[in-house]
């Protein structure tokens, strides 16, 4: 007895039709399957690395002929914030932002939120932005000797003892860190 090829298959017929394709595409996808997990069970040293991360904004408003205020924004940007300069002078900013006048200094910054006045070290911003307080930001008041921008051969390699001030929303203070070791005198 002869079929006709355009009798329809019947159900048996097509389940063992559609069972190569089943086995093709299992064919296909285990080997994918198995390299996905053998890249997730990788250890964290043997994946490539994550990009670095990106520097961190930092916006400064000084005067334009300010030799330390520009050494101070050289300091910062040696360790990894991308500062925008503004040559404009500080006092406006300063005052807009709350920071009474005694304890200002030569520049004043802002980054994540946080005002930064004067010669503020780098490691200590970065402290801040770590800790998140509730507070205005940090202040260095006046200029003193061995601060950053204020430091080096231009002065001698002195080091003045200085405090690096939090300041509160209130206009409070406390001793946020400490230079107190004199190089010289």
């Amino acid at each position: 007895m002869t079929t006709s090829s355009s009798s329809p298959a019947s159900p048996a017929s097509r389940a063992s039709l559609a069972r190569p394709a089943r086995r093709q595409w299992l064919a296909a996808a285990l080997p994918l399957a198995g390299a996905a997990a053998a890249i997730v069970l990788l250890p964290t040293t043997a994946r490539a690395a994550p990009p670095a991360s990106a520097p961190t904004p930092l916006e400064v408003w000084k005067d334009p002929n300010c030799g330390c205020c520009q050494d101070w924004v050289d300091h910062m940007q040696a360790n990894g914030f991308a500062v925008k300069v503004h040559d404009t002078g500080n006092n406006a900013v300063r005052a807009r932002l709350g920071l009474p006048q005694k304890l200002g200094s030569c520049h004043t910054a802002l980054v994540g939120g946080y005002l930064v006045e004067g010669h503020v070290p780098a490691s200590d911003v970065r402290k801040l932005l770590q800790q998140k307080p509730k507070a205005l930001g940090l202040t260095v008041p006046g200029m003193p000797v061995g601060s950053p921008g204020m430091d080096g051969p231009a002065y001698g390699d002195r080091r003045d003892p200085y405090d690096v001030l939090l300041v509160a929303h209130d206009g409070s203070t406390r001793v946020f860190n400490s230079y107190h070791k004199k190089a010289s005198t």
